[in-house]
């Protein structure tokens, strides 16, 4: 019978935090591996313990990391690194290997727009599969036909539940609209306009050229309002800049933002701090802390307990649609200052077995985007481990 003990969680050098985060909802060490470079500049991967046979996931997302020394490391380094650990868990005899990228690569590249324009998202998923990659477990994807690209299962989470519980949690509800900043995010801010029963707006902006917005019109009503901001990414976040600087003169009283992605490349920092924003709210899909610091408007959802949740239920043959408008109700939040931290908060289980530990995360309550209507509710553990703990 298959056990979390049967679960092996690797990471690259991208997000470490988000890895340990995970694993220690799971209850799961995370596996030791090394990366490192030759003098040819070659990347050598090595895995330090056996997967023969054994479920095997590994977390690397696509962002600028830094390696130990303070040298960045690129997406594409991420990219190879991830490739090489499956590769190197597949020949090593992996029962199965899954792909864990929160924040997808090139997934703004997703269609030919131009002459002559590389589709690269679909080139990613070509190099995942062959690789190895059995299964792809990702969030938000920037366009939901990448998921077409690939022949292997994969599943989109998305960081919907978690924002709706940050808005239900330190908004005043009754005086909110929520804003798209562009069309095309216009199906994501009217669900979650339409969970919480307020109003919606959006804008039409127009583009001198790619990441620079010349001109934005809001279509809706935000004076005397609370107006949130909601896209699945931030880059340099001169969209967002221009939307805030346009609620004000039309009258909000109150401006955030709030994305799954926090890419926050030069010089989005600087706008932040200068932008009417009062706050902008990420995801931890990426890393945050340096930005953080940088930048005090910042504040961060953790998402690792959606990406554990899956991963447990991905490991027993569950389903995880449940996820999409739920969340672990005994979820602890870095934005509620003070002891709620994610290093604060206690593992899911405190016991040593890996099958009660398992059996614990699987009965923990659960959240719904109508907070009330299951405040209650419980996963309930699935016959194989029932099965399981009998034999345990």
């Amino acid at each position: 019978m298959s056990t979390l003990a049967d679960i092996k969680v690797f990471c690259g050098s991208s997000h470490p935090e988000l890895a340990q985060l995970i694993c220690r909802r799971l209850g799961v060490p995370l596996g030791q591996s090394s990366v490192s470079k030759n003098d040819a500049g070659e990347l050598q991967v090595r895995m330090h313990e056996s997967v023969r046979e054994h479920d095997v996931y590994i977390i690397n997302t696509s962002c600028v990391s830094y390696d130990q020394k303070g040298h960045p490391v690129s997406p594409n380094t991420s990219l190879m690194e991830l490739l090489i650990m499956i590769n190197a868990c597949k020949t090593a005899s992996a029962r199965r290997v899954t792909a864990v990228i929160p924040h997808f690569f090139y997934a703004r590249q997703d269609k030919k727009d131009k002459s002559r324009a590389p589709i690269s998202a679909r080139l990613i998923a070509n190099m995942l599969e062959t690789a190895g990659c059995d299964h792809v477990i990702t969030m938000d994807l920037h366009a939901s036909q990448i998921q077409g690209f690939f022949n292997v299962p994969v599943d989109n989470l998305y960081s919907e539940p978690a924002a709706l519980q940050y808005v239900r949690e330190m908004l005043d509800i009754d005086r909110i609209v929520i804003v798209s900043p562009d069309a095309g995010g216009a199906k994501r801010a009217t669900a979650i306009a339409d969970q919480l029963g307020v109003d919606f707006a959006l804008f039409h902006k127009e583009r001198k050229k790619a990441n620079e917005v010349s001109r934005m019109v809001l279509v809706g009503d935000a004076r005397g309002k609370i107006a949130v901001l909601v896209d699945d990414m931030a880059d340099t976040c001169g969209t967002l800049d221009l939307a805030a600087q346009r609620l004000k003169e039309c009258g909000a009283d109150r401006v955030l933002a709030i994305v799954t992605h926090g890419i926050l490349s030069a010089p989005a920092l600087e706008r932040i701090s200068k932008s009417s924003l009062e706050t902008l709210v990420v995801t931890n899909t990426l890393p945050q802390t340096a930005n953080k610091t940088k930048c005090r408007k910042i504040e961060e959802i953790d998402i690792s307990h959606l990406l554990a949740e899956t991963i447990r239920r991905s490991h027993y043959g569950e389903s995880v649609s449940v996820l999409f408008s739920q969340i672990p109700y005994d979820t602890i939040q870095p934005y509620r200052h003070g002891a709620d931290t994610p290093s604060a908060s206690p593992p899911r289980s405190t016991t040593s077995s890996p099958v009660a530990a398992g059996l614990a995360a699987a009965t923990a309550p659960v959240m719904s985007a109508d907070k009330e209507a299951t405040q209650h509710a419980v996963i309930a553990p699935s016959p194989l481990r029932r099965e399981t703990l009998r034999h345990e």
